[in-house]
């Protein structure tokens, strides 16, 4: 289980460094609102990425222990996109919808770029 939050941990770091760059990129340039869409979304992606990893830790401990596990927590993380999309539509002028989708799906890349950086690494 060390690997998981230790995974975890790597992925929170790239987040934050994305979430930094679309700062800079929402207090600098003309398109706030695109800016502020991918802050709103990744910030939440973010969420949906420390639910999965703290449902993996549970699940691990429960199968550990021989019991029956009730689910991985989609249902949350569905509804934390549904927020996200209920949000952007009801402020059109500040957050644009398909900059917070692509927020949304942050996590999801960053993991899959994380699996392929470390099984290069473990190649070497």
């Amino acid at each position: 289980m060390p690997e998981i939050k230790a995974t975890f941990q790597r992925q929170r770091k790239y987040i934050f460094l994305l979430l930094s760059v679309y700062v800079l990129g929402w207090g600098f340039t003309p398109y706030q609102s695109i800016f502020l869409g991918l802050i709103f979304g990744t910030s939440l992606s973010l969420f949906n990425l420390w639910l999965i990893s703290r449902k993996a830790l549970q699940f691990g401990e429960a199968v550990e222990r021989g019991e029956k596990v009730r689910s991985l927590g989609t249902v949350s993380r569905m509804a934390t996109a549904v927020f996200a999309v209920m949000i952007a539509l009801e402020y059109p002028d500040k957050l644009h919808l398909i900059s917070v989708v692509f927020g949304l799906m942050t996590s999801y890349i960053v993991i899959m770029i994380d699996y392929f950086l470390q099984s290069f690494h473990l190649r070497k």
